[in-house]
């Protein structure tokens, strides 16, 4: 395998990949649902593809983000809301895939080449 591509889209554990990427589908499936009473054009097929395989970077620069802003701290709300919250996280980031995903990518190809020549 090429290095950039070991260390880009290789660069998530198989776990967090595999975990992201079924709540990617689940939202195509439900683009899907929403969109089969017309033609479903080529660029919307296109959209939905990719963004399900660029989701699970796009949620890891997310996730990246909100944990170095939060740190350790804990909070406790209302069950619902944080489940609405969650939903509305992850179909932004489903849907701005192609553009939150790159810097993750990027991030992963800086962070393991910097840990190859440690």
């Amino acid at each position: 395998m090429h290095p950039i591509i070991r260390k880009t889209l290789g660069g998530l554990s198989l776990q967090y990949y595999l975990r992201q990427f079924m709540f990617g589908l689940v939202m195509a499936a439900l683009l899907y649902f929403l969109t089969t009473q017309g033609g479903r054009p080529f660029e919307l097929w296109f959209f939905t593809l990719t963004s399900t395989l660029l989701y699970p970077y796009s949620r890891f620069v997310y996730e990246s983000i909100v944990g170095f802003v939060m740190g350790e701290n804990v909070f406790f709300v209302n069950a619902l809301l944080m489940l609405i919250t969650k939903i509305f996280t992850m179909f932004l980031c489903w849907g701005f895939a192609w553009f939150i995903a790159p810097i993750g990518l990027v991030y992963l190809y800086y962070h393991h080449t910097k840990a190859e020549q440690e």
